[in-house]
């Protein structure tokens, strides 16, 4: 019974205009023309088995593979003509945009890396390798690789932002700067544009133009996500603390468990000596986000204030915890310790403060943005 099904299917296969004899290479570049590449890629399959040794026909059963959008498997095929012949042409290129276009990013950089060094003028290897740099958050790479083919093409407004983000990312703030000024050109009622714009005066430590970046951005698009903590972050920053609790108000009216804002509204009711109103906004703000240093600080503060020495502590070194070098936790605990009559740890601690040294602040973009959004593999060709 099994044999006559067998003969039936073979019947049916031919009658479907299905090869009826041993397929061959030409038979699956017909069918390629043809745009068949299921087909195709069936005849291809029956080659390697036929023959496990032919690299051309694994490269080959791979790309047709990839063009039905079966990427793994693709992927393996690829591999394994790799292994066949490693000098094969576009080889390592087509198994970087398979490995890419299933979010591999790393190992599709090893593969693009060897497919540049292969061709170094290629300028399709070189634009998916910076792009899988950006994909496995490796920014500085990424803005070596893009750099060039932004260079090479200054209307591919895209691949100049993906450039301008690696390199805020990795803190080449000339960099960044340039690119966000050549997008502005292109674009200049781009609200994103411009706070990233500022973000970049910020690390650059030109205040007042960041600030005016974040204005501009707020006349285009007001209701602009972390826009208004950015802008009031920079009015902070310049001590500028009631135009600071105005933007922090904003940006609550928006998000009222925006855990920045409410750390940064409570610091300024602490700094105007208001700790009853600042207790809210801080305790608020740990709740919604519980790395935030500046929250503890305050909070700490406020309970050695108040005597309450046991959340005190906990705030504080909660604090330290967060950022063991920056002096002010350390000096805070030593008052502590003062306090509750511990002249040996309030000597430990006030020592430490003699020690450190104020660090450099993170900068905007390190409050206000997360990295990039992960990158989308179908942006790849």
């Amino acid at each position: 019974m099994t044999r006559y099904l067998i003969q039936f299917a073979a019947m049916l296969l031919c009658s479907a205009g299905a090869f009826c004899q041993a397929p061959t290479a030409a038979d699956a570049l017909a069918l390629e023309q043809q745009q068949e590449w299921s087909r195709a890629a069936q005849v291809w399959k029956q080659l390697t088995e036929r023959n496990p040794n032919d690299a051309a026909a694994f490269a080959s059963l791979g790309l047709d593979l990839a063009r039905q959008q079966k990427y793994g498997e693709a992927a393996s095929a690829y591999r394994k003509a790799l292994q066949l012949n490693p000098k094969l042409p576009g080889l390592q290129l087509n198994l970087g945009l398979a490995e890419f276009k299933q979010g591999r990013f790393s190992q599709a950089a090893a593969a693009l890396r060897s497919a540049l060094k292969a061709d170094p003028s290629n300028t399709q290897a070189r634009t998916l390798l910076g792009m899988s740099y950006y994909g496995a958050r490796k920014f500085d790479l990424a803005s070596e690789a893009l750099e060039p083919v932004a260079q090479a093409d200054p209307n591919n407004a895209e691949l100049h932002q993906m450039l301008a983000q690696s390199c805020l990312w990795a803190r080449k703030l000339a960099c960044a700067q340039e690119q966000f000024r050549l997008l502005l050109q292109q674009n200049p009622e781009s609200a994103p544009t411009h706070i990233l714009m500022g973000e970049a005066y910020d690390g650059l430590g030109k205040t007042p133009e960041a600030i005016s970046e974040f204005q501009a951005a707020a006349r285009i698009s007001p209701q602009e996500p972390n826009l208004h903590f950015g802008l009031g972050y920079l009015y902070w920053k310049s001590q500028q603390y009631d135009q600071a609790r105005q933007e922090f108000d904003r940006e609550l009216a928006i998000d009222p468990n925006h855990a920045q804002a409410l750390a940064y509204r409570g610091d300024i009711e602490w700094k105007n000596n208001r700790p009853d109103a600042a207790l809210p906004f801080l305790q608020r703000a740990i709740k919604a986000k519980q790395d935030l240093r500046i929250a503890y600080l305050d909070l700490g503060a406020i309970y050695v204030q108040q005597k309450n020495y046991r959340q005190a502590q906990a705030a504080l070194s909660q604090a330290v915890a967060l950022d063991p070098n920056q002096p002010d936790a350390h000096y805070q605990l030593g008052r502590l310790y003062q306090a509750q009559g511990n002249k040996a740890a309030a000597d430990r601690e006030l020592a430490k403060v003699r020690q450190l040294h104020e660090k450099t602040d993170e900068g905007l973009a390190g409050k206000i943005s997360t990295p990039p959004p992960a990158l989308d593999p179908a942006t790849a060709k």
